[in-house]
């Protein structure tokens, strides 16, 4: 921590600075950039069978060419249209209906397991940050439990995805409500609207991730405040990264392979961001007390 500067017992807003440049230090041994790398590649691994499977859970209730269409758009703004057309592509090669039934059961048994690595990348990253030793051993049933775990999380993110459908066509007709009204400041009170709404939800998903993902009990306390300062620096690095991909265009130096280095590189910048939230999280629960225990360590002390 910094020399000379002392903490009071409960966050001062005074002591963000210094909690700021704390994480940042900390952050930087971890060597968040072969975390990320890690992340990734795994990702890109597991990118059609996730994007699938929550095709299809939110396209049962908001409609499988609606939910394909917005999120072709979503990528198209992220990444460009020529990555987000090759990941449509991808979708629509697994979502093949020509097969027998053996091969539609081993097709979704490697969808899942697929979809579920990156998040159980991120929960061994996780743990690494926070200094939570996982278990040495193998152990069947655990590796079960934890990829069915990370299937949950699939579950929550295709939830949040379709509340964030609701929440984008509820501020669209909001929209040409107001415009009739007040034309002149309909474009800024949406723009504000979706961006607060976008901070809520994705406060929501890095809370669920920080509380859930690691192998410890953490209270809600700590995960709260650092999934709103991830949030805020989600958003903002999404922004950039648009920017940033739009006129840059990275993945033009490498012809039929770019959209897979654009999503690499995506995935990447953003996990950088992740892992700082999630090392902002340790330094607070570390600084003001709040403590949480690895589940080694309870079933130790249960046992």
């Amino acid at each position: 921590m910094k020399k000379g500067h002392t903490y009071a017992k409960k966050f001062r807003l005074k002591d963000f600075p210094y909690l700021f440049w704390d994480t940042f230090k900390a952050w930087s041994k971890a060597n968040p950039w072969r975390l990320s790398a890690v992340v990734a590649y795994y990702a890109v691994l597991s990118l059609p069978a996730l994007l699938v499977i929550i095709i299809n859970i939110v396209g049962s209730i908001w409609g499988v060419d609606i939910v394909q269409g917005r999120l072709t758009n979503e990528f198209s703004i992220a990444l460009g249209p020529d990555a987000a057309q090759t990941i449509e592509g991808i979708i629509q090669d697994t979502q093949n209906k020509d097969k027998n039934l053996i091969s539609t059961i081993i097709g979704v048994a490697t969808l899942l397991f697929g979809a579920t690595g990156v998040f159980y990348q991120l929960k061994i990253s996780l743990n690494e940050i926070w200094r939570i030793k996982g278990p040495t051993e193998f152990n069947f049933w655990k590796l079960v439990s934890e990829r069915a775990r990370s299937f949950a999380f699939i579950l929550v993110i295709g939830f949040l995805l379709l509340i964030s459908f609701i929440i984008t066509a509820a501020i669209a007709a909001l929209n040409d409500y107001l415009r009739r009204l007040m034309p002149d400041i309909v474009v800024y009170l949406a723009y504000t609207v979706d961006i607060l709404s976008s901070i809520v939800i994705i406060t929501l998903m890095f809370a669920l991730m920080f509380k859930f993902l690691p192998d410890a009990k953490i209270k809600w306390r700590a995960v709260w405040f650092g999934a709103l300062i991830t949030s805020v620096l989600f958003v903002i690095g999404k922004f950039l990264l648009g920017l940033y991909f739009g006129e840059a265009e990275p993945g033009s130096t490498y012809g039929a392979a770019g959209a897979i280095v654009l999503v690499l590189l995506w995935v990447s910048y953003s996990c950088l961001i992740l892992f700082f939230g999630a090392q902002f999280t340790y330094i607070y629960a570390k600084t003001y007390n709040i403590f949480f225990v690895p589940y080694n360590e309870l079933e130790e002390q249960t046992n």
